[in-house]
């Protein structure tokens, strides 16, 4: 079974994820933005053996860390897609601009694209790409525990920003309606910030995205 924590990081209160098989305690870190020995003093209290890094996009916020965290552990970078090559070359200066410690680019151990999966111990979770945000960023779904990693493709009450290099509005909000609906209104999704909700709360209430 899947199980996750959510830990904020960075001064952006980003929603760092750890997620872990619970039969083999095998665990992969999503979007490792940032404050990295709080995430690891985290996985070492619930005895996970960190295996992965897994990233829906490169933001700063999500992505300044997983360079670092990759050497301290020894393991492999699982994503985005390629889309978001730019934002990783980038991450240096995205540091800078917005007074981050120093981030270093790297190249992802493997690249993800649309229908890929992605394995932690016994469990699997789907990849379905979802431009908008970034161009190359991803969302991380598991259909056994009805759980969704979204990033900023979606949160409670609100959607992406699409007004950074790369940004589409349009793709976003299909994005949202083509491959995230079709996940299921009782799906819960953990978003790059914020609080939990679910797809079908979203689909009535949200003021961008409500009655679609």
């Amino acid at each position: 079974m899947l199980r996750y924590q959510t830990i904020p990081v960075t001064p952006f209160a980003q929603n760092c994820s750890l997620v872990w098989c619970d039969a083999t305690r095998q665990a992969a870190v999503i979007d490792p933005g940032g404050d990295l020995d709080t995430v690891l003093t985290t996985a070492e209290r619930l005895g996970l053996d960190l295996r992965q890094i897994w990233l829906t996009h490169a933001h700063i916020d999500h992505a300044g860390g997983a360079g670092e965290l990759a050497e301290r552990l020894g393991v492999p970078i699982v994503g985005p897609h390629p889309g978001d090559q730019f934002w990783i070359d980038g991450l240096p200066q995205q540091s800078q601009i917005f007074g981050f410690p120093p981030a270093r680019a790297f190249t992802p151990t493997r690249w993800l694209h649309d229908g890929d999966t992605v394995t932690v111990g016994e469990c699997t979770l789907q990849v379905r790409h979802c431009p908008g945000h970034t161009p190359g960023h991803v969302v991380f779904h598991s259909p056994e525990a009805r759980r969704a990693f979204v990033g900023d493709v979606l949160f409670a009450g609100s959607i992406g920003r699409t007004d950074f290099p790369g940004g589409d509005y349009q793709q976003l909000i299909d994005s949202i309606t083509q491959r995230l609906w079709p996940m299921g209104d009782d799906t819960v999704f953990i978003p790059g910030h914020g609080p939990e909700s679910t797809f079908g709360r979203e689909r009535r209430t949200n003021p961008f995205v409500g009655g679609t």
